[in-house]
């Protein structure tokens, strides 16, 4: 060990200009954006990944406590399940940053002023300057660029090809417009996936992200982090060309990951962090235009991208935790030019019956309804389906209302005209959200014993069944032992928990499923000729205690303190994965494995469930039976959605791999299980020519 030195001894070459406490912060609101932001929001209010660093809560908890306390609990538990991955420096400076930006009222503040860290001293190695390794590194990251070409061999995709894809192709976020996630291919087969081997792979950039490729005739379209879009050869993984979106530094801190893209005619459509919608040219990846839908610094982002359904560019919203004017919506766009065409509140405006459902909370401190998946498209009824999430603030003492009060469209699912937004049915799945147990996942539509059947499942597990062209109550299973509800499985009415529902400020509840499901965004898939629903879930449970947070303007957040931990019984088996009969819905099968399943899910024509989980691997199952056929170990945990498609007559499997959010849970919870922070890339296996 070094002597002890004050923090500013150590700060490291290009990190900052000098010691000084503006220094610290200028760096450390870049610092913050980068480690903090996607688990703490841009805010700094809090999400449910992590807990807020501004306001009461965070006044309550360190006011009595110093700078360099809050400073040692950071470097000791900070990233979480990496701590020591960030330097002496780093840490300082994030630490400047949080309590500069902490709203603490003028009665109630830290001991220790922000500019103290200067003189805090702290057992360390000496400092190691490196003086120029920026220069150097920007010399060799710029030393040469790559000549982009163009796609020559892309065919403009049509309406029908869109809505039928050939069996080869991966056109839509799910493949098929209704959300399947199934392919007809057959090359690999539960006989001979024992034989697949890696063919290509693709380093990604750094960053949460969950992507879905798509590819068309032979070219495939992957998304990275920061919005950028890659067009590489789908057989050899040659790079033909590459779109750099250009967004506000500042949008970085807001954006996730980004789920999907779309495609239509000779266009790619993309939504941005910074709350905009562009479309890029899919031979070339010039950007043909740019519409912005909302403003980035209200927190608008996007983590779903847009579908195209009857020549409309669909698409919703989030980062809507925050209290605005406008609140959260689902916009639809002209392909040709991004001029928007509508804009469909996914909150009860005034003038209308659904309003009053929020009791007396006034309209510009409404939060929630974000739409944060995909939606599906049925061609024949020409109805855009979209789930909506949770109210916020999340615990409903936190927004001054009761369960009682629906809070609507909130945990609904909306069916939607695409050509003019309007909404054509609404059902409510959870009214008077509580616990967050969102209903905002994958709508995946289908026609079981003749009947256009909706399928979706939450947070709490429960796999719902309406009528998709009336929005019609059908059916309802409880996939897990979920504790929260008293389901009327006939009626689809549900009750929350007596202490659940009477729970207060500071009061403290236990949920099974907890807030990270139960299912979450990896997708389910279903195979229509089996009429199975091939289901990832989650058997964890939490204790959340609601707590006060900013009613003002401006203000929201998520409203509950959180600590996760597996299903009591279900100990070493916290994943599981489920094969539902749609018809009768009865499991026929069921795997359970100490980690947790973190891609989407993939069936075949084959007889094949592909899935990803977090202890890195990439397996696949027998449909009719679940037993495992194939298996192999990815740089890291799977994270996205896996993909199947033809180029050149060669069936090929993709997954994409590299944590992200999900990182500030499991490295917790799971820490047998290494989860390397980085490694983001992706794996394409074929079999042997």
């Amino acid at each position: 060990m070094g002597k002890r030195q004050p923090l500013t001894t150590f700060l490291f070459a290009g990190l900052v200009a000098s010691g000084s406490p503006l220094a610290l912060a200028n760096s450390g609101e870049a610092l913050y954006a980068e480690h903090c932001a996607t688990c703490h929001s841009a805010s700094l209010r809090g999400s449910a990944h992590g807990a807020a660093l501004t306001g009461p809560a965070f006044s309550e908890k360190w006011s009595e406590q110093s700078a360099s306390d809050l400073l040692a609990y950071q470097m000791q538990e900070m990233p979480p399940g990496a701590a020591g991955s960030l330097s002496v420096a780093q840490h300082s400076a994030i630490t400047e940053y949080v309590i500069s930006q902490s709203a603490l009222a003028d009665t109630v503040r830290l001991k220790t002023t922000a500019t103290e860290l200067q003189n805090i001293e702290l057992d360390t190695p000496d400092a190691v300057e490196f003086s120029g390794a920026g220069s150097v590194m920007d010399l060799a990251r710029n030393a040469g660029a790559y000549s982009m070409r163009k796609a020559d061999q892309f065919r403009s995709v049509t309406t029908e090809e869109l809505n039928a894809p050939a069996p080869g192709d991966w056109l839509n976020w799910r493949r098929t417009p209704d959300g399947h996630s199934h392919s007809p291919l057959t090359q690999i087969t539960r006989d001979n996936v024992g034989q697949l081997s890696l063919s290509w792979s693709m380093a990604m950039h750094s960053g949460s992200n969950q992507p879905t490729p798509l590819v068309r005739d032979g070219v495939m379209f992957l998304t990275h982090p920061h919005n950028k879009i890659q067009a590489i050869d789908a057989a050899s993984g040659d790079l033909i060309w590459e779109y750099q979106y250009a967004f506000p530094p500042a949008s970085k801190m807001l954006g996730g990951p980004t789920r999907n893209i779309a495609i239509w005619q000779d266009r790619l459509f993309l939504a941005t962090y910074d709350a905009a919608l562009v479309a890029v040219d899919a031979r070339t990846g010039q950007q043909l235009w740019r519409t912005q839908k909302a403003d980035y610094r209200e927190a608008f982002t996007h983590s779903a991208g847009p579908i195209v359904a009857n020549g409309v560019v669909v698409s919703g919203i989030n980062g809507c935790e925050l209290f605005t004017q406008s609140g959260c919506f689902i916009t639809g766009h002209d392909p040709e030019t991004g001029e928007e065409l509508w804009r469909t509140s996914t909150l009860a405006l005034p003038d209308t019956p659904e309003y009053a459902t929020w009791g007396d909370v006034a309209p510009d401190r409404r939060g929630g309804g974000d739409v944060w998946i995909a939606g599906s498209y049925d061609p024949d009824l020409d109805l855009v389906y979209f789930g909506t999430s949770q109210p916020k603030p999340w615990a409903a003492p936190s927004r001054g209302m009761s369960v009682n009060d629906a809070a609507l469209y909130t945990n609904s699912t909306l069916a939607l005209r695409p050509q003019t937004g309007e909404l054509a049915w609404y059902f409510q799945h959870i009214p008077g959200e509580t616990i967050d147990m969102e209903v905002g996942f994958e709508r995946i539509l289908a026609d079981i014993d003749g009947t256009p059947t909706l399928l979706t499942v939450g947070k709490d597990g429960i796999l719902w069944k309406l009528n998709r062209a009336t929005g019609d109550y059908i059916d309802l299973l409880d996939t897990m032992e979920q504790t929260i509800f008293e389901v009327d499985r006939s009626t689809g009415e549900i009750a929350y928990r007596e202490d659940i529902a009477s729970a207060g400020i500071g009061d403290t509840y236990t949920a099974c499923p907890g807030i990270y499901g139960g299912h979450n965004w990896q997708s389910a898939t279903f195979d229509a000729s089996r009429n199975l629903l091939f289901l990832p879930v989650h058997q964890l449970c939490s204790d959340m205690t609601p707590r006060e947070v900013d009613l003002g303007p401006g203000g929201g957040g998520y409203g509950a303190d959180v600590a996760t931990y597996p299903m009591p019984g279900k100990e070493g088996k916290a994943g599981a994965l489920l094969a539902i009969d749609v018809r009768t819905m009865e499991v026929k099968w069921r795997v359970e494995q100490e980690a947790l399943f973190l891609s989407g899910a993939l069936s075949t024509d084959g007889g094949l469930l592909f899935i990803g989980d977090l202890d890195r691997r990439f397996q696949a199952f027998d449909t009719d039976t679940g037993e495992l056929r194939w298996s192999t170990r990815l740089p890291a945990p799977a994270h996205g959605y896996p993909i199947t498609f033809e180029a050149g007559a060669k069936q090929y499997v993709a997954i994409p791999a590299g944590i992200g959010v999900f990182r500030a849970l499991t490295a917790v919870i799971f820490p047998d299980i290494y989860q390397p922070p980085d490694g983001q890339g992706l794996f394409v296996f074929s079999l042997p020519d």
